[in-house]
Order: C-alpha cells, then sequence, then structure tokens
C-alpha cells in the first residue's frame, strides 16, 4: 500500500477537492445523483446501540485449566487481589503459593493459550515443575500493589516498632493460607511457598509463625538484609543504580509512572549528579518513602538490624522444612541466602528441614536456561537439572499425598572450574567426606606478586606497599562503558556483570592487581573468602573494593574468547568510615595503616593448573555503588562538589602489616 506522501500532489489532492464539491450538494441530491436512495436518519436524541456487552465471560472449555481471580479478606478487612489456576480435572492437589508485588495479573498470563505451560513461562514460575507437578498455582500482589487493596511499604516489617498497623507479610501469608486451603475444594489441603528475590523474602516472612497447612518454603535468592549485602547497600556503600527500581515501585501502585534517564550511559549521568541525595532531587524522589528512610538510615542502626531476616528467623523455631536456593553469581541478592542458612542450619536437629542448593546462576537463573552464563559454558543446563532432580522432588515429598521421599543432600552445591554438582552433608563442607575446609592467608605482596607465602622480614620499609591515587572524578567503572541501565529486557546485559572479563580494571593505574604464579595443581575454594586488608588513604574515609579473581591461561582450546580471561570469584566493597562499627561512622585517620577486614561472598570453584590467582584492590565501583568523597561528611548522600577529592592510597604488605585474603581452601587426606 502506498502512503498519501508516496503519491504525486494532484492525486494525493484530487479526494480532497472532492470532498469539498459534494459537502456543497444536499444529502439527497447526491444520492439521486449516485442513483441510491437517501439513508434514513436517527431518531433524534437517541443513539447506535454499543457492540461491548455488559460482560464478557470467554469460552474455555477447552482449556487444561481454570482460572479464578478473587479478592481474599486479611485480618484488618484488605482484600488482596490473588490469582488461582486450577489444572482441570484436579482433585487432591497440592497449592504452590507466591507472593510479589510484580503484577499477579502479568505473572500469570504470559501468553494467550488454552495451556497452563505458556501462561506461566516467565520470572517465578518454574514452570515445568508446577505444570509437570499438576499444582495448583497461586500468584497474590500484596497489600498496596496492583490489584490488592492497601498501603504498600518495601519489605514491610513484622508488627513492631516498625510496622505499628495490625498486618505484616506473615500475618497476610498466613490469611491467605487459611482461606485457600478452605475455599479451593481441588487442593489436598497442604501448601508450599516460593519466590525469587523479594518474592523470595516473602517465603522467609511465612516462616514466622507459620499456618499449620504450609508444609515447605523455597526462598531462591531472598532479599535478607539490605544494609549488609544485598539490594540496597553492601557494608555502607549504597548501590544507586537501584534508584530506578525505587522510584518505579513506590511512585505508583500499579508502577505506572517510570524513571526517566538523561543519559545513554549511565556512568554520565550518576557522575553528572553528583551524589545520589542530588540525583534523587533531580528526580523527585524525595516524596517516597522508602527514599526516605535510605536518608535517615544510611548507616546499619536497629531499623536495618531489626528487618534482617537471618536475624529474625534465627529467633524463631524452626517448623517448616525449607530449601534455600543461592545463585554464585547473584548480581543483586548475593549475600542473603547463605545469612539465612546460616541462622537456621543450627536449628536442624533431625537434618531433615534446613536444605542448601548452590548453583553457577545469575539472579532468578535457576528457573531458566542454565546452561552457561555469559562467557562460561558448565557442560549441562544446571538449572534444569535442579528444577527437575532436587526442586521437584523434594516438594512432591513434602505436598503430595503417598510421594516417596526425595533423594536429595543437605547441600547441592555446583563446582564451578570442575563443572560438577556436589552432594555434601552441609557448608562448607568442601566433599562429600574426608576432607577439610582451612581458612588459608593469600598474601598480596611486593612487586604486585601474589601467593601462600607471607612477606620476607628481609623486605625494606620503603618497598612495603602498593599505592595508587583514587580521583573522585574519574572513578572505576564496575564494567565496561557505556553502562546501561539496571533492566532485565533481552537488550540488556545487567545479569551478567559479575561475570565480566575483568581485564580491562586490571589495566587502570587506580586499580592494584595482585597475581600468583601459574598453579601446578588445583586450588578449591568451599566458602566465603575474608578480605585482611592493611591500608592507609591520604583522605578521611575510602571505599575499599577487593575481588578474587581467576585468571586463565594466555590460551583456552576450544574456546578462544577465555584466553587471558579475569573471572571474578567472589568480590565485595566495604566503606571506610564503618571500620570500627557500623552503626556509627568515623573518620579515618590519614595516611594510617589500618586493617579492614570483611567477608566475601561465598564460593565453590576450583582455580585450575594453569590458571593463576589474582586478586584487583580498587577504591571505587561506579556508578553501581556511590562515590566516597575521600573526606569524611556526616552524610555522603549529601556530600557537595567540594568534598570529592583525591587521595593516595595504600595496600601494606610488610611483616607486621601484611594484607591478605583468606581463602577457605579445602584440603583431602
Amino acid at each position: 500500500m502506498i502512503s498519501l506522501r508516496d503519491r504525486p500532489a494532484f492525486i494525493a489532492f484530487a479526494p480532497f477537492a472532492l470532498a469539498a464539491l459534494c459537502l456543497s450538494e444536499p444529502a439527497g441530491a447526491q444520492a439521486a445523483r449516485q442513483g441510491k436512495q437517501p439513508a434514513e436518519a436517527a431518531p433524534a436524541g437517541k443513539e447506535s446501540a454499543g457492540e461491548i456487552p455488559a460482560k464478557f465471560v470467554p469460552v474455555t472449555d477447552g482449556w487444561d485449566h481454570e482460572r479464578r481471580e478473587v479478592m481474599v479478606p486479611m485480618r484488618d478487612g484488605v482484600k488482596l487481589f490473588t490469582v488461582i489456576l486450577v489444572p482441570k480435572g484436579a482433585k487432591g492437589a497440592p497449592i504452590l503459593l507466591t507472593r510479589t508485588p510484580y503484577d499477579a495479573k502479568k505473572l500469570t498470563r504470559h501468553a494467550e493459550s488454552s495451556h497452563l505451560g505458556p501462561v506461566l513461562q516467565g520470572y517465578d514460575n518454574a514452570t515445568d515443575v508446577i505444570v509437570e507437578g499438576g499444582y495448583i498455582r497461586v500468584v497474590q500482589d500484596v497489600r498496596g500493589k496492583y490489584g490488592s487493596e492497601g498501603d504498600y511499604v518495601m519489605n514491610r516489617p513484622l508488627r513492631g516498632p516498625w510496622n505499628r498497623t495490625e498486618a505484616d507479610h506473615a500475618t497476610d501469608t498466613y490469611d491467605t493460607i487459611d482461606w485457600l486451603v478452605k475455599n479451593v475444594p481441588e487442593s489436598n489441603g497442604r501448601v508450599g511457598i516460593l519466590g525469587i528475590s523479594y518474592d523470595g523474602f516473602l517465603p522467609l516472612m511465612a516462616l514466622v509463625n507459620p499456618h499449620p497447612a504450609l508444609k515447605v518454603a523455597v526462598p531462591m535468592n531472598p532479599m535478607v538484609d539490605g544494609w549488609m549485602g544485598d539490594d540496597w547497600f553492601h557494608y555502607g556503600a549504597f548501590r544507586q543504580q537501584n534508584m530506578p527500581y525505587v522510584h518505579d515501585q513506590e511512585a505508583t501502585r500499579g508502577n505506572d509512572v517510570l524513571w526517566w534517564t538523561s543519559h545513554y550511559d549511565d556512568y554520565d549521568m550518576y557522575l553528572a549528579a553528583g551524589s545520589a541525595g542530588e540525583l534523587g532531587r533531580r528526580h523527585g524522589i524525595e516524596k517516597l518513602g522508602f527514599w526516605r528512610k535510605f536518608l535517615e538510615h544510611p548507616a546499619y542502626d536497629a531499623f536495618w538490624r531489626d528487618q534482617a531476616m537471618d536475624r529474625v528467623l534465627a529467633a524463631q523455631p524452626l517448623k517448616v522444612p525449607v530449601m534455600i536456593v543461592h545463585s554464585l553469581w547473584d548480581q543483586e541478592d548475593i549475600y542473603g541466602a547463605i545469612a539465612v542458612y546460616e541462622a537456621l542450619e543450627p536449628k536442624d536437629v533431625t537434618g531433615d528441614r534446613v536444605f542448601l542448593v548452590l548453583g553457577p546462576w545469575h539472579h532468578g537463573q535457576m528457573i531458566a536456561d542454565g546452561s552457561s552464563l555469559g562467557a562460561l559454558r558448565f557442560g549441562s543446563d544446571t538449572a534444569l537439572t535442579f528444577r527437575r532432580e532436587i526442586l521437584r522432588p523434594f516438594l512432591d515429598q513434602h505436598l503430595k499425598d503417598g510421594a516417596p521421599k526425595a533423594d536429595v543432600p543437605n547441600v547441592a552445591a555446583f563446582e564451578t572450574g570442575t563443572n560438577a554438582w556436589r552432594r555434601l552433608p552441609s557448608w562448607p563442607a568442601g566433599c562429600a567426606s574426608g576432607c577439610t575446609v582451612k581458612r588459608t592467608p593469600f598474601y598480596l605482596g611486593a612487586g604486585l606478586k601474589a601467593g601462600f607465602e607471607p612477606p620476607k622480614r628481609s623486605e625494606k620499609a620503603e618497598n612495603a606497599y602498593e599505592e595508587y591515587v583514587s580521583d573522585p572524578a574519574k572513578p572505576v567503572p564496575y564494567r565496561a562503558r557505556p553502562i546501561q541501565a539496571v533492566g532485565y529486557d533481552t537488550t540488556r546485559s545487567w545479569s551478567r556483570w559479575l561475570v565480566d572479563d575483568q581485564r580491562e580494571a586490571s589495566g587502570r593505574p587506580d586499580v592494584l592487581a595482585f597475581v600468583s604464579d601459574v598453579l601446578t595443581v588445583p586450588v578449591k575454594v568451599s566458602g566465603r573468602p575474608v578480605a585482611n586488608l592493611v591500608a592507609s588513604t591520604s583522605g578521611t574515609d575510602s571505599d575499599w573494593v577487593v575481588k578474587v579473581i581467576d585468571l586463565h591461561p594466555d590460551e583456552v582450546a576450544g574456546q578462544p574468547e577465555m584466553g587471558g580471561y579475569q573471572l571474578m570469584v567472589s568480590v565485595d566493597i566495604f566503606r571506610g568510615r564503618y571500620r570500627e562499627s557500623f552503626e556509627t561512622p568515623r573518620p579515618l585517620a590519614p595516611d594510617e595503616p589500618l586493617l579492614y577486614r570483611f567477608a566475601l561472598p561465598t564460593a565453590n570453584h576450583v582455580f585450575l593448573p594453569g590458571h593463576r590467582i589474582m586478586v584487583q584492590v580498587q577504591s571505587s565501583w561506579f556508578p553501581l555503588y556511590d562515590r566516597n568523597p575521600q573526606s569524611f561528611v556526616p552524610s555522603i548522600f549529601e556530600a557537595k562538589p567540594g568534598d570529592f577529592r583525591k587521595a593516595v592510597q595504600r595496600v601494606h604488605h610488610s611483616p607486621g602489616a601484611a594484607s591478605f585474603v583468606e581463602l577457605p581452601l579445602v584440603t583431602t587426606p
């Protein structure tokens, strides 16, 4: 079809000229000239009947499931929008529940299909487990979001000093389960709850005074402690690239108003604003309650401590079997799963209540294809293995009548490097039996060398440190620029940044890269490396980023692009003002070597022969984290341009002030 603008001018204008001529004639004259009868005029004051029925009920006789949308009442009178998907012919079927702030209607309508599989294909749905297992699927909007009534509060705290209302996520889950077992006649009265991220935090809340019908919980990549190492801060450094999430989630009930960007490269946008506080003002998010809580609670005070779910659950009796699922390269919530396991595992006196899965995945990848992550190849679909051989048997055992006991180990851990699943009795165990995990110092030495030998006493004082200049005007990017905004569509690579090649960073003058000799034997680490950095700064505040890296051989047969690849195995950031106290920030003494000791995320990795171990140290990780001005100010959110100053950073390695990373080395007899 050719548009008007593609036609010659005289053709384009001709219809309009004809229309003008026709308008000058009476309607009856036009009809007579065209050999037609005049149309009968509609009676005055009446319109044609509408074509949309008052209520349209779709014909679903051919569907393999029934969809019910209901408003479930809570104890305080608020009603929550809930979608119930019941397989056709279901009888005595268990219920799998997910509670979410991400739109229950959308999460249960991924395709216009009569089949349940396509309908559930997407975020938070382990579709093959649900469909093949014959489960009744229930997804509910949390209060205040999308179709649910009530007020929304980010990670709503339990009733108490931070929540003076009658309800919280624990009571809402209890009331929801109570309603479901009484009003879904096809169920067997058993309910499991599962979810990822925020939806993984909610199964943890369900463990507080759980309903008797709740038989199992599967928190995957859960938000647990937003200050220590999940979404909002890491050891006090603010994760400012999550500001758009807070904006979109809290601006409206249905996420209708979206964060806007002013630069193609996020690095430029955050740098131009100066501080996170100023960027917040430019976007108007000071109107949002959760943003104001950031500004009011930048340190680890009671507000954060009281809500940390590992602390909450450590004080609760363990009544429900739990499978905690962790991603080794979780780009969002890499702290929480292990923290919850460490809180709950001592309560499992019978050995059949607490289970842990560690997979080689990004955030949420356990319900997607798990055969690769970025440039890494695992030789099998690790996520499919998890769902078929671990998750489904575990759910079936606890939710289905007469199901056999699942052959699931207490810890199922994928070992990267060798790319194999390991069945372990606990974490960190290293192997099934006969081996030990020993914390072993891996020293950062002179000339940017690294190894297991401590520094020699003959080392001269002038060679007792390596140094660099950290310039807040040119912060170290956390990945190659241009840096995309955080997002999950197929055009963005946010989910893969933790496995990005780090060689660009290692070549910067403001990054120290300590490297070992080539390994002649495998070196296996299982557990959390711990940074012991003896460092000084010429400023009065500083950030320290420590990365443990697998440096691949210069050439890799079968996968040339992995030649020289610098793969982060474990990495984190620490804000120096919290060296003495997480609750009370204090300025640093300029040019004084001080110890910064902090744990890095857990790893289960083998450094293979021919590889080398690298440790990188830097003082910014931008724009993922806000810049430290390197001069002490009461609140970095309010730092002014003049507060940002260059600083000389030194990492010391003398015998009396040695810097090292404790590696959890696995040894066998």
